[in-house]
């Protein structure tokens, strides 16, 4: 029977005044007979507009009828058979612009609450397996070898997608764990680690093995994994290399970018006492710009004891490209919106320690080439008084790959150029993810990943084909 209720079931949270003081998960997920009752809510469209939003095509309709039956399981096996990451996904993947802006329940209200139902069969198969990673089924390998640059998203969906089709993969990973953005980005309160290794357990019970702590462009090259017998090769080596701002006073001890930050946060444990990495733990944190990283940033500082955090942005809130969740998320725990708000300076005393940062003021224009209206200063100045200002106004591809590649094109920004989204001016090299499109989501790169694996199949069949 169909739940015609115009708004989703509400999701549990932690309350805001007990989370700022841990980094457990915000959100708790469903339990049977909720995710069963937001299932309901499901019109069963025959055209099925939401799988049309979904970056790895999902069967949205048909994994959501599973789970209003109570079929959990089947539900798991539906999402799994085009999604490698299901729980991640479930929690980080921008689904009121993706899946859910598609749904129709979303026209006389909210939509189809489908990260959700994606995250609780994933977590649910999960427990019933007693977090024990299940053998998936593939075929047997082709002899053919497939070398993959990075373990994170793109690196992850290519590699799971590959070793399905029977190829041999070797995911070549820079730090000592895999991941990427999923264990060093992304805070614990949004996706505990726990999850992100169980997944990825999973894909290595595909028969893909992961080598960590090898450079791709320094430990071996593109060239070096050809002559190693490599048919083919794909990048995802994400985009790590921070933007700054380019103001004085930006190298004032206090100064972050977003991704040292996070990554002291996350993958180096300095939210853990036990572990003693070095972190300011400020009392007054600006965080500079207006995306998700600038809320993980943000939010993270609170949960160090920051007593004052600002999120300063050069726009309003409309145009703020961060979750709306996120944003809702970081209000209630007490992180303060300075918006129209515009860095131009950071202050730091005789020792080099950041004091302030003086900002202009600003007022919206008309649209630029974004669509979004255009930071205008208005003559206005005033100054925030911190003591770390924490950078995040986007990333791009590490530069070691394309200097030691010779023949491989890339943009202005230092992406990786490609013909048609993942083939790129190098035969038998192929590109997804951010390294290709500069910092995205999580599921664009799991999409491209996906993309890839097809593309360089048909490429090593067309070789083998050819003698």
């Amino acid at each position: 029977m169909a739940n015609m209720q115009k708004n989703k079931v509400p999701m549990p949270e932690q309350d805001p005044k007990i989370r700022i003081e841990n980094f457990q998960e915000v959100t708790l997920g469903y339990n049977d007979e909720d995710a069963m009752l937001e299932a309901q809510r499901c019109l069963q469209c025959k055209h099925r507009p939401c799988v049309s939003g979904c970056p790895v095509n999902v069967q949205i309709p048909a994994f959501i009828h599973a789970v209003e039956k109570g079929a959990f399981n089947e539900a798991y096996q539906i999402i799994t058979e085009t999604n490698s990451l299901p729980a991640v996904c479930g929690r980080v993947c921008p689904q009121e612009s993706q899946c859910e802006a598609k749904c129709v329940r979303g026209i006389k209200g909210e939509s189809v609450a489908i990260g959700r139902l994606e995250r609780f069969c994933a977590d649910r198969h999960r427990e019933q397996a007693n977090n024990q990673p299940i053998t998936q089924q593939t075929r047997a390998s082709n002899g053919k070898k497939v070398a993959v640059c990075g373990a994170g998203p793109a690196g992850l969906s290519c590699a799971g997608d590959l070793a399905k089709l029977g190829y041999e993969v070797t995911v070549f990973e820079s730090l000592h764990t895999a991941g990427g953005v999923l264990q060093y980005g992304i805070p614990a309160f949004r996706l505990p680690k726990d999850i992100v290794d169980y997944e990825i357990q999973q894909v290595k019970n595909l028969g893909v093995n992961i080598q960590l702590n090898t450079i791709i462009g320094q430990t071996l090259t593109i060239d070096d994994l050809f002559e190693l017998g490599y048919g083919a090769v794909f990048i995802g080596s994400g985009a790590g290399l921070p933007a700054f701002l380019g103001i004085p006073g930006e190298n004032s001890c206090g100064v972050y970018s977003a991704n040292e930050y996070l990554t002291r946060v996350n993958l180096m444990k300095a939210y853990l006492n036990e572990y003693d990495t070095p972190i300011l733990r400020s009392k007054h944190v600006a965080v500079v710009g207006g995306g998700n990283v600038v809320m993980d940033a943000a939010r993270c500082a609170k949960r160090l004891g920051a007593e004052t955090v600002s999120i300063v942005y050069r726009r309003s809130e409309e145009e703020m490209p961060a979750r709306r969740e996120e944003i809702h998320h970081a209000k209630e725990e007490g992180i303060r919106l300075q918006l129209l708000t515009n860095p131009v300076e950071i202050f730091a005393d005789e020792n080099g320690n950041v004091t302030s940062m003086r900002c202009d003021v600003m007022t919206l224009g008309e649209p630029d080439a974004s669509g979004r209206r255009r930071p205008m200063p208005t003559g206005e100045q005033m100054t925030l008084q911190v003591e770390a200002v924490i950078i995040a106004v986007g990333t791009t591809p590490n530069p070691l790959i394309r200097m030691t590649t010779p023949g491989l094109e890339t943009n202005q920004w230092g992406c990786v150029e490609t013909s048609d989204g993942v083939t790129t001016s190098r035969e038998g090299v192929f590109a997804g993810g951010d390294a290709v499109t500069g910092a995205a989501t999580v599921i664009l790169a799991m999409g491209a990943g996906k993309e890839a694996a097809q593309a360089i199949d048909t490429y090593l069949k067309s070789k083998e084909q050819q003698g």
